[in-house]
C-alpha cells in the first residue's frame, strides 16, 4: 500500500473528494477522513467531518474554496473537535444529529434531505457505534462516518442499534459506493455491510462460547483475553467496549434461555 497522502485533496467522484488528516492510530487507521462535497457546477461545498482542532489541517480545508455547510457523521472528537473553528473560519453553519454539536443550524432528522453544494443529501440516522451516528447519502454513494470503516470492524456502544443499522446498509443497491470516516472508499458498500453482519454473528458465538466456560457472568474483560487472545493487546481496551455492547446484547435477548 503506497503511503497515505496528507494534505492532498484527493477526487473520488464527480461529486466527493477526501482531505486525509494527519492523526493515524490503531482507532483512525491513517487517519480522519474529510469530505468535501459538491456537485460540478456548484459554487461552494459541503465539508463533511473536519476532524480534530488541528488548524494545519483545517486550514487545508478552507482552502478547497466557498463552504456553505459543515455536517457531522458524530460526536467523536477525531471527527467533530476541529468544527467549531472551521465553521467560523469559512463562515458556514455546522449540522449534526446531536443539537449540542451544531452551531447556525438545526439538528439533522432522520430521513431529511439536506440540499447543499448542489447536492440532495439523505440523513440515515445509523447509530451503533454512538447514539449519534448517521450515515449521509447522495448521488449513489454513503458517507458512513464510523458506522463501516474501510478496513477492519469499528467499535460498538449498542449491538442491538448496530446490527438494525447494517441491515438499512445491506439494503442499498449493489453499486452504491461507501465513503468512510477512517481507511480507503468501498467499491460496494451493500456488500461491506453483509460482511459486518456475518462477523458480528460470528463474535456473537464466540463470546457465547466464551460464557459457557467462564460463566454467565463474566468480566468484558475475561471475555476479550478468550475471544481476542489472537488480536494485538494495544487493542483490547476499544475491544472491552464492543464486548460489553455484545454482553448487553446477549443478555437482554437470550435471558432465560
Amino acid at each position: 500500500m503506497s503511503a497515505p497522502a496528507y494534505g492532498v485533496l484527493r477526487r473520488v467522484s464527480e461529486s466527493a473528494s477526501v482531505l486525509l488528516e494527519n492523526n493515524p492510530s490503531s482507532m483512525t487507521l491513517e487517519g480522519t477522513n474529510s469530505w468535501v462535497l459538491r456537485a460540478p457546477d456548484a459554487k461552494a461545498a459541503v465539508v463533511v467531518d473536519p476532524g480534530y482542532r488541528d488548524l494545519e489541517h483545517l486550514e487545508l480545508l478552507a482552502d478547497v474554496g466557498a463552504v456553505e455547510l459543515v455536517l457531522l457523521t458524530h460526536h467523536h472528537p477525531d471527527h467533530a473537535e476541529g468544527a467549531p473553528w472551521f465553521a467560523e473560519r469559512v463562515g458556514a453553519p455546522v449540522r449534526a444529529f446531536d443539537p449540542s454539536l451544531c452551531l447556525g443550524g438545526e439538528s439533522l432528522v432522520d430521513g431529511e434531505t439536506v440540499v447543499a453544494g448542489g447536492l440532495a443529501i439523505e440523513v440515515v440516522h445509523t447509530p451503533g457505534h454512538t447514539d449519534d451516528s448517521v450515515s449521509l447519502r447522495m448521488d449513489g454513494q454513503v458517507l458512513t462516518g464510523d458506522t463501516i470503516l474501510g478496513r477492519g470492524t469499528t467499535v460498538l456502544h449498542d449491538l442491538g442499534d448496530y446490527l438494525c443499522s447494517l441491515r438499512k446498509l445491506v439494503e442499498l443497491p449493489s453499486a452504491t459506493l461507501g465513503l468512510p470516516g477512517h481507511g480507503p472508499e468501498l467499491p460496494n458498500l451493500a456488500s461491506t455491510a453483509r460482511e459486518y453482519l456475518a462477523h458480528r454473528e460470528q463474535r456473537l458465538e464466540q463470546v457465547r462460547s466464551a460464557l459457557r466456560v467462564l460463566g454467565t457472568d463474566a468480566t468484558p474483560r475475561q471475555v476479550v483475553e478468550v475471544v481476542y487472545a489472537d488480536v494485538d493487546r494495544a487493542l483490547w481496551a476499544p475491544a472491552e467496549l464492543s464486548v460489553q455492547a455484545q454482553l448487553d446484547y446477549l443478555r437482554s435477548t437470550e435471558v432465560g434461555e
